[in-house]
């Protein structure tokens, strides 16, 4: 889980299969998904970021609902753009890249 401060409060984001599995449905694979919000590959498809960053943020707040009791309600795609707009992309590039190298670095031998 990583989280980005925005007014004054944080907003978290996860990378799990949840979230893997949403990007799959609506992007065909991770990796199509990966090249459309890579910077370094050229300008970065904001629909495709958004999207990305809304399953995250939501799969966050779903997860804080389930442990804590909590009925926060789910953000729209809107309202996540307006957020990254404020904090700034780069941040959530950032943000969005580490938790997702976080969460998919090899555990092959962890039960070993």
């Amino acid at each position: 889980m990583s989280k980005i401060e925005y007014k004054g409060k944080e907003i978290k984001i996860v990378f799990n299969l949840n979230v893997m599995q949403a990007i799959q449905d609506e992007y065909g694979t991770i990796e199509k998904w990966g090249s459309l919000t890579d910077e370094k590959a050229g300008e970065v498809n904001i629909k495709a970021l958004v999207f990305g960053l809304t399953e995250m943020i939501n799969e966050a707040i779903d997860i804080d609902n389930d442990e804590n009791g909590k009925n926060e309600p789910f953000l729209s795609k809107k309202k996540v753009a307006r957020i990254v707009s404020e904090v700034g992309i780069e941040v959530f590039l950032e943000a969005m890249t580490e938790i997702i190298v976080e969460s998919t670095k090899d555990e092959s031998g962890k039960n070993a």
